[in-house]
């Protein structure tokens, strides 16, 4: 299709373009966004994470339990160098970690499937929160689950049951984000 032939306005964004419309959002982001990952083994899954973490404003990201921290070279690969725009520190056990978070004022809502769980969309994510997500293949430790202030769930009617924790949190962190845009 020739340029001619799309419709007026419905052009790709040159970058300043981008850069434009990003700094038009984070004026009107208001709420501090921070991101605990307990035990994410799999360096692609980490460098995704953080790629997202950086998209959305993630003020810092924790890590807890043997998670693969972001100066991994794998982890690199899929972060494409956004690694070094979120700070980050491995604060040991979720106990610790959920301290150090409620340190810096922030709640924590455990994304994960439990009986408790509401869904992500109902979930309260409104002022600072920090997110928790968990491990590849067992998720969220109970340890991480005691010490979240809530538990969100992704709700999911397809005939698989569950999301790539790396797909899991940048949905779970674009809510958030949604939501305070359009209170």
């Amino acid at each position: 299709m020739s340029t001619t032939d799309s419709a007026p306005g419905r052009r790709q964004l040159r970058a300043t373009d981008v850069k434009r419309l990003n700094r038009d959002w984070r004026r009107r982001t208001e709420g501090r966004l921070g991101l605990l990952v307990e035990s994410v083994t799999q360096p692609f899954n980490m460098g995704s994470i953080i790629r997202s973490a950086a998209v959305f404003g993630v003020e810092r990201l924790w890590l807890a339990g043997n998670a693969t921290p972001p100066d991994q070279r794998n982890v690199a690969k899929t972060a494409l160098g956004t690694e070094r725009l979120v700070p980050w520190e491995h604060a040991g056990t979720p106990a610790k970690a959920a301290a150090a978070i409620r340190e810096e004022g922030l709640r924590i809502v455990a994304i994960e499937l439990t009986g408790d769980a509401v869904p992500l969309h109902e979930a309260p994510l409104d002022g600072d929160v920090c997110l928790a997500v968990g491990g590849e293949d067992h998720g969220c430790s109970p340890a991480l689950l005691a010490a979240a202030d809530a538990v969100a769930y992704i709700p999911q009617i397809g005939r698989v049951g569950s999301l790539n924790v790396a797909v899991a949190t940048a949905i779970a962190l674009a809510e958030a984000r949604r939501r305070e845009w359009s209170a």
